[in-house]
């Protein structure tokens, strides 16, 4: 975790290529030792903000600082960074201790304590012997762990990774999410990575700035962006989300109703963002807070009658879309699968109930664009 606030600072950076503003007008603070990632669909600015780090691309405006220097004079070879690519970018005429060594031969170490340091990275890589083996040798795991350690060996104090795992199949990916975060714990320098997966960014990640449009929705934990989002973007693209138009009844020592109009009249949400009587608002709620039973539930704070039109069971979880009348979308709803659970829901047709706790709901400012919506 981060052990100082702004070891890295980007200060109102923007980026236009021509007409079209790639970064526009992005602040934010990066601590020194945290695993930073910049999350967000194509096009959204994430990866031109990681090559302006690195030098690779100049801000049209603003300031980027590392270790409290401007990097604006720097050239990306003079800046304490180093970057690896998606597609690893191994020299296949060089073995793997030559790929490794490579970024460190201007550095003029003796042989000896050059091998030294690559057999120290190979260990830390988990591929100890494997010096002399040709990339066309190893897997696409193993060549990305060669891609990081040739980036480490320099001891960056920072490390910027441009979607290391997306050439990995899912099996892979998931063991080198836990891989690659473990070794960055042990090495405790700072991360700055760059991903669409929104999994991929909550499991390995201290923060998380979304990004959409070339600007920064919301920068927090993954804790804080599931399960508090601030905008309607933030909450349908982090996970899955059911979202219902409401309009505000009451505010009371920091404590709103929303009558949800289907869903019901809806109790005991903070008030966190300035909601007033009569303004409209949006109830948004995860598949997972939802209990679902075949009666009405008991000593559930809010629950509604529908019926089941689908189901899915995909292995530890199965999950199910409600049609409740006056509501335009069906409601989705997942629930952990096991032993103890009724598995007869999942044959269920028909009626069913929807429980809910106050704790689950999320309110937020209602957005013109959209209405009921899952």
């Amino acid at each position: 975790m981060s052990n100082n606030s702004s070891f890295i600072s980007i200060q109102n950076v923007s980026k236009s290529f021509g007409s079209v503003a790639a970064v526009s007008d992005v602040s934010m603070e990066i601590g020194g030792g945290e695993f930073f990632s910049l999350l967000g669909p194509s096009g959204c600015g994430k990866t031109t903000l990681l090559r302006m780090l690195a030098g690779f691309e100049t801000p049209t405006s603003g300031e980027i600082v590392i270790d409290g220097q401007s990097m604006s004079a720097v050239p990306p070879h003079q800046r304490p960074v180093n970057m690896v690519f998606q597609n690893y970018a191994i020299f296949p005429h060089l073995n793997i201790h030559d790929n490794i060594a490579y970024g460190m031969r201007k550095e003029r170490l003796p042989q000896a304590e050059l091998d030294k340091k690559v057999e120290e990275m190979l260990e830390m890589i988990k591929l100890p012997g494997y010096g002399k083996r040709r990339s066309h040798e190893l897997s696409g795991g193993e060549r990305q762990r060669v891609a990081l350690a040739r980036a480490l060996i320099k001891r960056p104090k920072v490390l910027l990774l441009d979607e290391p795992l997306g050439a990995l199949d899912k099996q892979l990916r998931e063991q080198m999410q836990m891989e690659l975060r473990a070794l960055q714990r042990s090495v405790g320098i700072t991360f700055v990575f760059v991903t669409h997966d929104q999994e991929e960014a909550l499991t390995m990640s201290d923060r998380i700035a979304v990004m959409s449009k070339g600007r920064t929705l919301q920068i927090d934990s993954p804790t804080e962006l599931y399960e508090k989002p601030i905008t309607r973007e933030v909450a349908a693209f982090i996970g899955t989300m059911n979202f219902f138009d409401g309009r505000v009844v009451s505010v009371d020592n920091d404590q709103i109703i929303v009558d949800a109009g289907a869903l019901g009249i809806v109790k005991g949400i903070k008030d966190t963002t300035n909601f007033g009587v009569g303004e409209m608002a949006q109830i948004a709620v995860r598949p997972e807070k939802f209990s679902l039973s075949i009666g009405a539930p008991n000593g559930v704070g809010n629950f509604i009658e529908g019926n089941m039109i689908s189901t899915a069971y995909l292995g530890e979880r199965s999950y199910f879309h409600i049609a409740v009348n006056g509501i335009d979308q069906p409601i989705a709803v997942s629930a952990q699968n096991s032993a103890s659970a009724d598995i007869n829901i999942r044959d269920h047709k028909g009626q069913v109930w929807l429980g809910w706790p106050d704790a689950a709901v999320v309110l937020l400012k209602q957005d013109a664009s959209h209405s009921q919506a899952q």
